[in-house]
C-alpha cells in the first residue's frame, strides 16, 4: 500500500520510506503532533517517483525494502539533490552503516530506536538545514523572514512565486532540477497553471539577475532536464 497524502499539495516536510506500515504509521501520528507535514511509501520504486513530483524536506529511509534497497534509493537522491536523509535500519553490521553515510546519508540510526531520540534527530537537522534568516549565493541574499532579495547589492522585488523558486534553485545549487519537480514544489500538482508558468517565471528571474538566457551565468537550463543555479 502507498499513502499518497493530500498534504502532498506541495513540498512535504518528511518523506518516510518504511515498509511495516504499523511503524511507518506509529512514526507518521508522532511527527504530525509535532507539526510535519508527512506521506510515507513502502517501496523504494514509489519513493523515488514521490519525491521526484513533490520533493520532501526529509527523507526517513529504511534499508531493506521489498524492491530497490534503501542503499540505491540513497544514491540515486544524491545524484540530483542534497535533501537530508536519515537512515533507520535493522541492519547493524558496521559496513551496513559506513555505506549508508558514504552514499550521502546524513545519520544512520539502528531499530528498534527510541522514538523520542528519532525526533530530536529530526528537529536537529531541521533547525540546522532550514531554520536560517538569510540565503545568499553567487551575488543574491535572500532573506527568508522579510521575503525580500538583493541582487549584487541591489534591492530587488520578487513576488511570491519568484522567491520560492529562487529559494529552491539556490537550496540546491549545482544541481539540475527537474522542470517538473520545481513546478510541482512551487505551484502545486492541483493548480490551474500549467507549465509554461514556470518559463514565464524563469524568464522573469533571469531578467532580474541580469542572466542573458542564450549566456547565462546563474539561471542556467540543462537541456532535456530543467534548470540549475550556479
Amino acid at each position: 500500500m502507498v499513502q499518497y497524502d493530500r498534504v502532498v499539495i506541495f513540498m512535504t516536510d518528511i518523506l518516510i520510506v518504511e515498509d511495516d506500515l504499523e511503524l511507518a504509521e506509529l512514526l507518521t501520528d508522532f511527527l504530525r503532533d509535532e507539526g510535519y507535514t508527512v506521506s510515507s511509501v513502502d517501496s523504494g520504486e514509489h519513493a523515488l517517483e514521490l519525491y521526484e513530483k513533490y520533493g520532501a524536506k526529509l527523507v526517513v529511509l529504511d534499508i531493506n525494502l521489498p524492491d530497490v534497497n534503501g542503499f540505491s534509493v540513497c544514491s540515486k537522491l544524491r545524484e540530483s539533490a542534497d535533501t537530508p536523509i536519515l537512515i533507520v535500519s535493522a541492519r547493524t553490521d558496521k559496513e551496513d552503516k559506513l555505506n549508508g553515510l558514504d552514499l550521502g546519508a546524513d545519520d544512520y540510526i539502528e531499530k528498534p530506536y527510541d522514538i523520542d531520540i528519532l525526533i530530536a534527530k529530526i528537529k536537529g537537522i531541521f533547525k540546522r538545514r532550514y531554520q536560517r534568516d538569510v540565503l545568499s549565493a553567487n551575488g543574491v541574499v535572500l532573506n527568508l523572514v522579510s521575503k525580500t532579495a538583493e541582487i549584487d547589492g541591489r534591492q530587488v522585488d520578487l513576488p511570491a512565486k519568484e522567491f520560492e523558486l529562487l529559494t529552491l534553485l539556490i537550496e540546491n545549487q549545482g544541481k539540475a532540477l527537474k522542470k517538473e519537480y520545481l513546478f510541482n514544489t512551487v505551484w502545486g500538482s492541483d493548480s490551474d497553471s500549467e507549465l509554461q508558468t514556470l518559463h514565464v517565471h524563469i524568464n522573469r528571474l533571469r531578467q532580474k539577475l541580469g542572466d542573458d538566457p542564450k549566456n547565462a551565468k546563474r539561471l542556467l537550463t540543462v537541456w532535456g532536464v530543467g534548470y540549475k543555479f550556479v
